[in-house]
């Protein structure tokens, strides 16, 4: 065990690791980051901000002189990083497992390889892979960036050969071609999963996304249990199957037939599990704390087992018409705000978000529906 009192490092400096570095000053540990930039979010919040590039030697160095352990909080750390430390300090996730859901050929095939359900794919490389992709059943698709794409970034819909041909050289190679879903949901599961193989399984989110970016999560999911039951049973599994040490979130789709079909993972907390902080016992990132501290795993439950939960999104449309009116949140008795320190609103980029607390989902996510449109100084939805 690592005790308090000693650092934790992080690689990147987003959101997620200004709320790791939150969770991990209330246990009483210190926490260093390595980023680039000299305002990212966690730079207020953390002990020792290493402001330097994630793949610069120099900056794992003063990681492995300074901290006792070290995460990530993004999926485009470099692997290297994480092997230079290994050894050298306790890491969470490992380079082995980061690197898997890093790319998506990687993370398809070792879905398949032990037997987890997904979308119909095929990898395209280069070329002289787009005719055996174009007659692999997989249209209509989508065509997706092996690597570096998230929010709905590095993807594009393909109806046709001609489409699928475009697309690939819009987005370069190598690329996933994954046959399109008709969805029934979208859901998500957040595992804890310590160095000893002991789990801890937040409530399964059901998630709604616009433009491709985590709109709206409520919890419980409005599915049936035996479904709910099943995401958790295969994330499990899916942890296990790479002997994962950290936080990793699996994302699924349900489609029309009732099937659940796993979409992909995150290597670190998600977005998705933002509803944790105020809404479970332990959150995601005290989770993510305890694991590479090795303390043990604390309660992933509900506080209130019989409540609902619903998580909205800011993202910098909320400012399109000035400063948000911020009475309308802080008003209301069941939410709370949070807000990630960026400076700069711009469309599409997440710079807070809401967790409103009810009796049922309906009346959580009406909630917190209300409170945002408020927020924006729209009419309310």
């Amino acid at each position: 065990m690592i005790a308090p009192g000693a650092w934790l490092g992080v690689l990147g400096g987003g959101q997620l690791a200004r709320m790791f570095a939150m969770a991990a000053h209330r246990l009483g540990y210190r926490v260093a980051a390595v980023d680039p930039d000299p305002d990212c979010p966690a730079a207020g919040v953390v002990d020792r901000h290493i402001c330097a590039a994630l793949h610069e030697p120099a900056a794992w160095q003063a990681l492995a002189d300074l901290c006792a352990a070290v995460t990530i909080e993004t999926e485009n750390a470099p692997g290297a990083a994480l092997r230079f430390l290994d050894g050298q300090v306790f890491i969470a996730p490992q380079a082995s497992a980061l690197e898997i859901a890093q790319d998506r050929a990687l993370e398809k095939r070792f879905l398949a390889a032990h037997g987890f359900p997904a979308a119909p794919f095929h990898v395209i490389v280069t070329e002289d892979d787009l005719a055996a992709a174009a007659t692999a059943v997989l249209l209509p698709g989508l065509l997706k960036s092996c690597r570096f794409g998230y929010d709905g970034k590095a993807q594009v819909p393909v109806s046709s050969a001609a489409e699928l041909e475009s697309a690939f050289a819009q987005l370069g190679g190598p690329c996933v071609l994954e046959q399109r879903i008709a969805l029934a949901a979208e859901l998500s599961v957040i595992v804890a999963r310590a160095a000893d193989g002991s789990t801890a399984v937040h409530p399964v989110p059901m998630n709604h996304h616009a433009a491709g970016i985590l709109d709206l999560s409520v919890v419980p999911a409005p599915i049936p249990a035996p479904v709910r039951q099943e995401a958790i049973d295969q994330a499990l599994r899916i942890a296990a199957a790479l002997d994962y040490r950290g936080v990793l979130c699996v994302e699924y789709f349900l489609d029309k037939a009732g099937r659940l079909l796993v979409n992909e993972m995150a290597p670190r907390p998600h977005n998705s599990g933002h509803f944790t902080i105020d809404a479970c016992r332990t959150s995601q990132f005290e989770q993510q704390v305890r694991v590479l501290a090795g303390l043990p795993l604390g309660d992933s439950g509900l506080i209130h087992a019989q409540g609902a939960v619903a998580m909205a999104n800011l993202l910098g449309e909320v400012w399109t018409a000035g400063d948000p009116d911020w009475g309308s949140a802080l008003s209301h008795p069941h939410a709370w705000l949070h807000l990630y320190g960026k400076r700069l609103p711009r469309p599409g980029r997440k710079m807070g978000h809401l967790t409103c607390l009810a009796d049922s989902v309906e009346g959580a996510l009406q909630a917190a529906v209300s409170i945002r449109s408020r927020l924006a100084r729209t009419p309310d939805l």
